[in-house]
């Protein structure tokens, strides 16, 4: 079975997420390619598997992206006519940062009846999803969970040695706000929450890199107020991510809006508790990994619940590994391989 991917390996600096998912399926013999307009054109593929096409609308000049989504459809139009049955995994179900809401609301309804079958991440978010896209209902899909990070990032430093490289005392009780900053993960309000927690003794560190400068800059202003609040705002590469989470207490993910969370599994796959809001699939996954990995909240970030979730992180008591089993990625690979069959009616 050949497969056309957008994308496959080449956001794997970013997000190992599907570079992991297409090297098992590659070692089960399915063959994956990178998605290219001419790859399209030019090969006969049984599926096309789409991730993110929200991200179109993601550029600041609506012409070009508006540019951008036609290409796509008429891409889709294309695979079609080949007899090529396009798939998207619903890793969002709207743009974070709504640049353009009618132009969004008229691409997902041109996309979405454009697919032959899509793949959710959760249960939640398969409900959630046709629940906002009634035409979902109508073409096959399938639940294949988000695999964890475990094995993927190096881990080779002790809570203390991690604590040493970022000058924090062994003493203190330290937060994480660990990935790529974007409005709607809600950093400058998890700041001002914190600023509000009085205790002298705790640590907020925000590592990793905003999206707009206009954020970069309120984070700054934020954290200025407070002396306990450390940032580092780079990309963190893969090879340094174990600095932040072995010298983490309790890791923070205060999205505002959130359907899934790759931050919250990679958090996980260190062994690190997390609090998060109670949204999409953040629910499930406390079902399914124990209340003592996750905590969650509803409504906005206050102290009181970063009080009680600093708490219960320190003094619950839990396994020393995160139950990942689940989300083995050769698992996840095998599923996916059985959904395709199942769209394309390959037997």
């Amino acid at each position: 079975m050949q497969i056309l991917a957008r994308p496959a390996f080449k956001n794997k600096a970013d997000n190992p997420y599907n570079w992991l998912l297409y090297t098992y399926m590659k070692d089960l013999g399915v063959d994956i390619d990178e998605s290219s307009p001419q790859k399209l054109i030019s090969n006969r593929y049984a599926i096309w598997h789409i991730h993110w096409p929200d991200l179109l609308l993601n550029n600041q000049n609506q012409v070009k992206a508006f540019i951008k989504i036609q290409a796509l459809l008429a891409q889709m139009d294309w695979a079609r006519a080949q007899g090529v049955k396009t798939v998207w995994t619903i890793h969002n179900l709207a743009t974070h940062e709504q640049f353009y809401p009618k132009l969004e609301a008229w691409f997902w309804q041109a996309f979405i009846r454009r697919l032959d079958g899509y793949i959710s991440l959760s249960k939640a978010g398969m409900e959630a999803a046709q629940k906002r896209f009634f035409d979902l209902r109508n073409i096959p899909g399938f639940v294949v969970p988000h695999g964890h990070y475990r094995g993927e990032y190096l881990d080779n430093i002790s809570s203390q040695e991690a604590r040493a490289l970022l000058e924090i005392p062994d003493s203190a009780k330290m937060l994480l706000f660990f990935g790529k900053i974007r409005p709607y993960k809600n950093a400058p309000q998890l700041i001002r929450a914190f600023r509000q927690f009085p205790d002298p003794n705790t640590i907020l560190y925000i590592a990793g890199r905003p999206e707009f400068p206009v954020l970069e800059q309120e984070i700054k202003t934020e954290a200025a107020l407070d002396y306990r609040v450390r940032l580092h705002l780079d990309f963190v590469p893969k090879e340094k991510a174990q600095v932040f989470f072995r010298a983490a207490d309790l890791v923070v993910l205060p999205y505002r809006d959130i359907l899934n969370s790759g931050s919250a599994l990679l958090a996980l796959s260190f062994n690190c508790p997390i609090l998060v809001p109670l949204q999409g699939a953040l629910g499930e996954l406390q079902t399914q990994v124990g209340k003592e990995w996750v905590h969650t909240y509803t409504g906005d970030i206050l102290p009181l619940q970063i009080e009680a979730a600093l708490d219960w992180a320190l003094n619950i008591p839990r396994a020393k590994q995160a139950p990942l089993d689940a989300w083995d990625w050769k698992e996840l690979a095998q599923q996916t391989i059985h959904a395709y069959k199942a769209i394309a009616q390959i037997q």
